[in-house]
Formats: structure tokens, C-alpha cells, sequence
């Protein structure tokens, strides 16, 4: 086994990247690194006992030069006997950085594809520690905070939903975090494979290669060639802290008030809590009170400044937001208001039997509680069945609040809410009205679209199990 396979083995059995039966779907571009990741997951399958495939999204961005790197990863497929996905994901050329973001959406579309059609069960990219840096330093140039600076995570949650199928999850992972792309070129040279060049990465019209092949190497040059892993350590500790203040300090969800029917249930804040904590956990709680209250405000450090200066300051002062959002000081707390109706969908409560249905006007939608038999159910929408004789015989179906936790089967921990939800793109109005169940004495117990807790997964044997589920849209009133 090659040195380079031997470590990422034991990266992969450190955080519990794969699991054996896994069908891994390898990004793979043509560049070196996903080409590097292609040949040691080869070299790594029969000790994972793992599947693999390929997958490749030809942007149309180079012309013939793309259709020349859609080739080249086909006939690498075929050459290892792997099942090639391909799709066309065509962008208009342009020299603006938005470009990157714009083709990250079209792939990740692509991989939530592949998840929903039960081709893959995860999508591995070539993401290395280099790349760790420069999304580090760039986001330091654009202004972000610490979670910003846990830059590109080891895993994220993928998923789509297909309405004859139901929802499917999967993961994305990246092996490569801990490696150089350098000492990747060299491991492919010693196989004597080819790779190819993307000639788009030297152009330095987009800012990202100017951090690459500019800033970067002067801060080598100038401060030493550990910059590149002082900054992807930095990414570490920024991840860690980051769980550690949304899993040890409640303090930081703080829950607003309503003012009455038809507004907000997170509508204000009071200000007397909020200046009472330490100045980080301040920060932190009216950040997460305002992204929870106006999921569409984008939140920045000089914004959250502002904010305090508000609550620090004399009742009747007011501070104008982005998108027609005005905060206002009363005597006890800080509220947000808005022009228009932006505000005017409130926070819902409903109450469901089991078995029954309940319809959630908010939503145009009906939710059903079903006692089923597990057989009939199709297998991608087992992972929301529950252990009836666990389920009291009413559930609480409402929107989620700052605070709530979930923590779907199969998965390292209880999260966020909010972060599982911005793990799969949900924003705005959609992301603040999403439906939760919560079971008396269990806390909560389902959240659309997502495995149900392990705890409340139905008995291994067990033939009935209840299944909550959108049945019919119906129209909001």
C-alpha cells in the first residue's frame, strides 16, 4: 500500500468518514487532486468496503478544453471498470468571482441528483489543506467571524427531496483535507498518471487564484512555508470552537418575544438579558435572535456592532437594516420591525393526534400521522418512522425556534436547527416556517426531511411503525 493511502486510511478511520456498504460517488474533475483521490480510494476500497463510482459536471466554461476534461474522466471510469455520472452544467464565461459560487450550486445540484436517484450514498470531493488555506484567507479579506473561519468542513449533509420517492440524505465528504496538493502531484507522478490543467485556474481575474498564486506565496516567502498549515490549523480550532458555543452555552439562544397575534414570536429582545452576558456571548446570542427573526438579513460583525450600540443605548433611538428591516429601541428591549409583511408570518402551533392529520395553513400543506406496516413503506422514507408505543397520542407540530436541537439517526451529534437546516440551502421565509413534532416528556421527535432521532426509531422486528408525512398541499388561507 502506497504512504499516502496508509494515511488517508487512517484519517478516514479517525473521523468515520465511510462506512462499509457506503456507494461513493468520487468527484472527479480531471485536476490532480480529484484524480489523487480517485486512485487511492481504488487502492483503499476492499479494506473500506466501499463502492465506487465517478461523477463529473462539465461547466462548458473552456469550450473543447471542458469537453476534453469530460473525456478524460470517462475513458479513467472506464479504465477502472467504475459507473461514470456525467452531467452537462453549462455557466456563461465570465471573469467574476461569483462564477465559483455559481458552479458550486450547479455541482452540489448534481450530487443531490445522484443521492435522490439511490446511485450514490455519498459524494467525495478533492477539497486539500491548500484549498483549507486560501478559503481561510479569503474569507479573512471579505470580513467574517469565527464561523467563517472553520472554513471547509470534513463532511456536509446532502440531500434532495423527490415527491414519489420521499427524501433521500447523503453526505459529502473530503478525505484530502489534510493533504498538499503538491505531494499529491508528486504520488500521481510516481504512478505515472496524467491529469489535467485547468488553464482557468491561473487566471487572475478571479480573486481566489489571486490569494493562490499572489498572496500566498509572498506570505511563504516573507513568514515561512508553514503559513499554509498554521492557516488550515486555524480553520480546526475556528471549527471546534464554533460547536463548542452551540452545544455548552445556552445562554447564546436567547428566545425573543411576540408582542401579540400576528407578529414575530422572536419579534424583540430584551435588552436587560442581553447586556448582562459576556460581550462574545452577547455578540453571539444577537446574531443568532437575528438570523432566527429575519432568516433573509444578511448578518455582519459591523451590523451586530451597531445593534449593541442600540441596546446600549436611550429608548425611542432606531437603526435601519439591508432588505427595509428597522430595529428600534424601547424602554426593555430591541425589536425588529419591517415595511410591508415581511414579518407578518408568524410563528405556528398545532396540535396532532396519533393517527390523524392536521393541516398547517401556514404552510399549505397537510401533515398525517399513519400507524403503517414498515414493508410498505418505500426504503427511502424509512429513516422517518417512529416506535409508536414510544409516541404519546398527541404531538405539538410547530415551526422551529432559536434553540431547538435535533439530532437525526445515524449522525455524530445533535445539531442546530437552523444548522441543519442551512447545511441543505434552506433560507428565507421557507427556512423560518420549516415544521418540527415534539413529543411531550421526548423533546423533539421529527423535523421534515430528516432521519427521526435513533431513540425513536421503531424496534429492530417490529412490524407497524407510525409515519409522519406532507400528504396532501392545500390552499393557504
Amino acid at each position: 500500500m502506497h504512504e499516502l493511502a496508509e494515511q488517508l486510511l487512517k484519517m478516514i478511520r479517525k473521523q468515520e468518514l465511510f462506512r462499509a456498504g457506503d456507494r461513493v460517488g468520487v468527484a472527479v474533475s480531471g485536476g490532480a487532486d480529484s484524480v489523487s483521490l480517485l486512485l487511492l480510494l481504488l487502492e483503499l476500497r476492499g479494506e473500506l468496503g466501499i463502492v465506487l463510482s465517478v461523477a463529473h459536471a462539465n461547466h462548458k466554461l473552456r469550450g473543447e478544453e471542458s469537453d476534453g476534461d469530460a473525456r478524460f474522466v470517462a475513458e479513467l471510469a472506464r479504465r477502472h471498470s467504475l459507473t461514470f455520472h456525467v452531467r452537462d452544467a453549462p455557466l456563461e464565461a465570465t471573469r467574476n468571482s461569483g462564477i465559483e459560487a455559481a458552479a458550486r450550486r450547479l455541482r452540489y445540484g448534481f450530487f443531490r441528483q445522484l443521492v435522490r436517484e439511490n446511485r450514490v450514498s455519498k459524494v467525495a470531493t478533492a477539497h486539500t489543506l491548500d484549498d483549507q488555506a486560501e478559503t481561510v484567507l479569503l474569507r479573512i479579506l471579505r470580513g467574517t467571524g469565527i464561523r467563517g473561519l472553520s472554513g471547509i468542513h470534513p463532511r456536509l449533509i446532502l440531500s434532495g427531496t423527490n415527491k414519489e420517492r420521499g427524501d433521500a440524505r447523503g453526505e459529502v465528504i473530503r478525505p484530502l483535507l489534510d493533504f498538499r496538493r503538491a505531494e499529491l502531484q508528486t504520488f500521481l507522478r510516481q504512478q505515472g498518471q496524467a491529469w489535467r490543467e485547468d488553464s482557468s485556474n491561473c487566471d487572475l481575474g478571479f480573486l481566489r487564484n489571486r490569494v493562490r498564486h499572489v498572496l500566498l506565496p509572498v506570505l511563504q516567502e516573507n513568514f515561512g512555508l508553514a503559513v499554509v498549515e498554521n492557516l488550515a490549523d486555524l480553520a480546526e480550532i475556528a471549527r471546534a470552537e464554533e460547536e463548542h458555543w452551540t452545544s455548552d452555552h445556552p445562554e447564546v439562544r436567547m428566545r425573543g418575544r411576540g408582542s401579540g397575534v400576528g407578529d414575530s414570536a422572536r419579534a424583540s429582545l430584551e435588552t436587560a438579558l442581553l447586556l448582562a452576558l459576556p460581550l462574545a456571548a452577547q455578540r453571539r446570542a444577537l446574531r443568532e435572535w437575528l438570523e432566527a427573526t429575519a432568516p433573509d438579513l444578511t448578518v455582519s460583525f459591523r451590523l451586530i456592532e451597531e445593534a449593541l450600540e442600540l441596546a446600549r443605548g436611550r429608548a425611542g433611538q432606531r437603526l435601519n437594516l439591508p432588505g427595509g428591516y428597522v430595529l428600534r429601541r424601547t424602554k426593555v428591549d430591541i425589536r425588529i420591525e419591517c415595511a410591508g409583511d415581511r414579518l407578518k408570518s408568524a410563528g405556528y402551533e398545532y396540535f396532532l393526534s396519533v393517527p390523524g392529520r392536521v393541516e398547517i395553513r401556514e404552510l399549505g400543506m397537510e401533515i398525517e400521522a399513519a400507524l403503517v406496516e414498515r414493508k410498505d413503506v418505500p426504503e427511502a422514507e424509512r429513516a422517518s418512522l417512529l416506535d409508536p408505543g414510544r409516541m404519546p397520542k398527541t404531538l405539538k407540530v410547530r415551526n422551529w425556534e432559536p434553540g431547538d436541537r435535533f439530532w437525526p439517526a445515524h449522525t455524530k451529534e445533535a445539531k442546530k436547527v437552523k444548522d441543519l437546516l442551512s447545511d441543505r440551502h434552506i433560507s428565507g421565509t421557507e427556512k423560518k416556517l420549516w415544521p418540527v413534532a415534539e413529543a411531550e416528556g421526548l423533546g423533539l421527535v421529527w423535523m421534515r426531511g430528516f432521519a427521526v432521532p435513533a431513540g425513536c426509531e421503531p424496534l429492530p422486528g417490529a412490524s407497524r411503525a407510525l409515519w409522519i408525512r406532507v400528504r396532501n398541499c392545500v390552499r393557504a388561507r
